[in-house]
Formats: C-alpha cells, sequence, structure tokens
C-alpha cells in the first residue's frame, strides 16, 4: 500500500530506536521495557502539540456557554448553527481541531510500530516475566495477554474520561464505549502494539491530572444583557472625573422687623 511505503522511514527509525533501547544495544532493556521507553520518547516529542491541546481545551471550556446558546438558538437549522458556529470559532481564535493534534501524530507512529513488530525478530530477553509476556510480537490472546488487554482497555476508559471533558455528551458516551468495542479486534494484535497504546494512555491520564492541578480552569466570560453598557462606553464613564453639583443660587436674607414703630 501506499501509505506503507509513506511511512517507510518512521517505521526504520521506529526499529533503530528500538534495537539501540533493547537487551543487545546500548541501554539494554527487555524489548517490552524498550516498547514503554520508546512511547516515552514519543510522548515527550509530542509534548509541544500537548500543550496546544490543553490550551485549546481550556478555550473551549471558557466558551462552552456562549456555544451552548448558539446550539440552542439555531437548534431548528444545523446549517445555519454550523456556520454560527464556525463565525464565533473564528472571532475568537478557536480552533476545535487542536485537541486531536496529540492522537492524530500518534496514528502514523502505531501504524509503523505494527510494521516493525510484523517482521521483528524473536530474540532473548524479550519478557516481562511477571506478567508471563514472552514475547512481544505474540498475540495478545497469548499466555497473560488478555489481563494486560484488560488494562489497556481501564486506561483507555480513563484516558478517554480526560480527552472528552469538553465534548457533547452524544460523544463523550461514544468515547468511553469504543474501548470495550474494541476489544475483539485488539486482542489479536501484537502485545509490543498492546503495551504502546497502554503506555500512552497512562500517559494521558497522569497528563490530565497533572494539568489539573497546576493549570486550574479558567473562568467564563462575563455575561452581558442587553442593559449592559459596551466596554467602551463604561470605560469612559468610569474615567470621566466626577463634577460637584451645581451650587443652588443664593435666596435674599430676611430682615425681621420689629414690633411697633418708633416714638414721636
Amino acid at each position: 500500500m501506499i501509505l506503507f511505503h509513506i511511512l517507510t522511514p518512521l517505521e526504520n527509525l521506529l526499529r533503530d530506536v528500538l534495537k539501540w533501547l533493547g537487551p543487545h544495544g546500548t541501554i539494554g532493556f527487555t524489548w517490552a521495557w524498550s516498547i514503554v521507553a520508546l512511547t516515552v520518547i514519543v510522548r515527550l516529542i509530542l509534548v509541544p502539540l500537548t500543550v496546544r491541546q490543553i490550551h485549546s481545551m481550556q478555550n473551549l471550556q471558557r466558551h462552552a456557554p456562549q456555544m451552548k446558546e448558539i446550539q440552542k438558538k439555531y437548534k431548528a437549522d444545523k446549517k445555519r448553527q454550523q456556520e454560527e458556529l464556525m463565525k464565533f470559532y473564528r472571532e475568537n481564535n478557536i480552533n476545535p481541531a487542536s485537541s486531536c493534534l496529540p492522537l492524530l501524530a500518534q496514528f502514523p507512529v502505531f501504524i509503523s510500530l505494527y510494521l516493525v513488530l510484523k517482521h521483528f525478530p524473536h530474540l532473548p530477553g524479550d519478557n516481562l516475566e511477571w506478567l508471563g509476556i514472552w514475547n512481544i510480537t505474540d498475540k495478545a490472546s497469548a499466555g497473560w495477554g488478555p489481563v494486560l488487554v484488560a488494562v489497556y482497555a481501564l486506561s483507555q476508559l480513563a484516558s478517554s474520561y480526560f480527552m472528552s471533558a469538553t465534548a457533547e455528551k452524544s460523544q463523550r458516551i461514544m468515547l468511553l464505549v469504543l474501548p470495550i468495542v474494541f476489544i475483539p479486534f485488539i486482542i489479536n494484535f501484537k502485545i509490543g502494539l498492546i503495551l504502546y497504546w497502554m503506555t500512552t494512555n497512562l500517559w494521558t491520564v497522569g497528563q490530565g491530572l497533572v494539568t489539573r492541578q497546576l493549570m486550574p480552569r479558567p473562568a467564563a466570560p462575563e455575561k452581558r444583557s442587553s442593559r449592559t453598557p459596551p466596554k467602551e462606553v463604561a470605560t469612559a464613564v468610569a474615567a470621566e472625573p466626577a463634577t460637584a453639583p451645581a451650587a443652588k443660587p443664593s435666596q435674599p436674607r430676611k430682615v425681621k422687623r420689629k414690633k411697633g414703630g418708633a416714638r414721636r
């Protein structure tokens, strides 16, 4: 396939890095731990995209009330609703696709790693004895592989929970159900692929927890009613010096007359 030919340089790079990390390379990890280390390296490279993803999600959260108002206002006209939402995105510099950038960037890595493991030789030292995993090129249905698949499913659910924080209810339910639906297909993948995806899910979960602690949720924009004056007018009024009330005109002083006239 054309896609496989395009990914050949990335496939060769991943194979070289995996061998460099492996038991016969410079680092000396087992093959299973080499997959984990490779995943960490990939996620570190994707940190700039991850930062953009976090800012994009916060921006969406900040403007979520206004977006819901637009959706509610044009509920009967889906075309107009999409036009108004796109206009709102442009006016507020919102890019909804930014939240998917790390996931899209990992897709070629996943396919390339699949190709690497498809032709990867069985060498001594490729084991995780505490999980009964002896070869990263075995199918996940072998040995204790199903346990690893279960851990993957749980990590994917947790990862989807953080990634779908700004999604609509229907989309969020779909993201949470998909990991369970994919299990019959994933069970036939190589154990190395399951290790890669499980590790990247756990990274996403840790990233979500750290983000919530270090980056507080942004405050929503101030709601304005029809009586709220424009910002420019309010600023001008606030800057205008207060003037003292006009003094009332002075009244002529009344002189009291003494009772009784002067004696003659």
